[in-house]
């Protein structure tokens, strides 16, 4: 998972997704404390299930790593869904603000004031913007599809002043260190 789709994540939750023991204990509780729904939803057997979960001492047994990435992708696809489709609507209608440090500037030549370099950049950004990131990750856009996005974007609002100057050079947005979006 890249940094702008780990960026995106982060905003759209009010709390970090649980993890270890507190993940296992979310799903149960999701199933209504079923290790047979439970067992049914990871694709593993109950008596496996079972075995996290018991309070019998020296029985209890943790998750492999295979099966962690499974109970991972189960929390994550269950955790906060009406908070994340209310912070979504939000970032759709009024926009966010967009926090990175990442190599960007014009596609010029060496030298230039433009060239691309690594900066700290904080921007505000559409609700366009918003649904255009949206849209890509629902259709299964990667992280390379979202950095096109972002780098069309942030070259209008960053580089080009809103379309008031610099017009028909190219934007190169590469190497992102991390990426935060912020929702109000």
């Amino acid at each position: 998972m890249g940094e702008i789709v780990k960026g995106l994540e982060r905003a759209l939750l009010s709390r970090p997704v649980p993890t270890g023991d507190a993940a296992v204990r979310f799903l149960l509780r999701a199933q209504k404390g079923s290790t047979k729904n439970m067992a049914v939803l990871l694709g593993i057997s109950q008596r496996t299930v079972q075995r996290w979960v018991t309070t019998r001492p020296g029985m209890r047994r943790r998750p492999s790593a295979v099966h962690a990435g499974l109970i991972d992708e189960a929390v994550r696809a269950r955790w906060q869904p009406l908070v994340r489709a209310r912070r979504r609507a939000r970032a759709e209608a009024d926009g966010f603000v967009f926090h990175t440090r990442a190599r960007f500037g014009f596609a010029a030549p060496a030298g230039s004031s433009d060239d691309p370099r690594v900066r700290l950049i904080t921007q505000y950004l559409s609700g366009e913007v918003a649904r255009e990131l949206f849209a890509a990750r629902d259709a299964g856009g990667g992280e390379q599809q979202q950095m096109v996005i972002l780098a069309r974007a942030l070259g209008h609002a960053y580089f080009r002043d809103g379309g008031l100057r610099a017009h028909g050079l190219g934007i190169a947005f590469t190497d992102v260190e991390f990426a935060d979006f912020f929702i109000d």
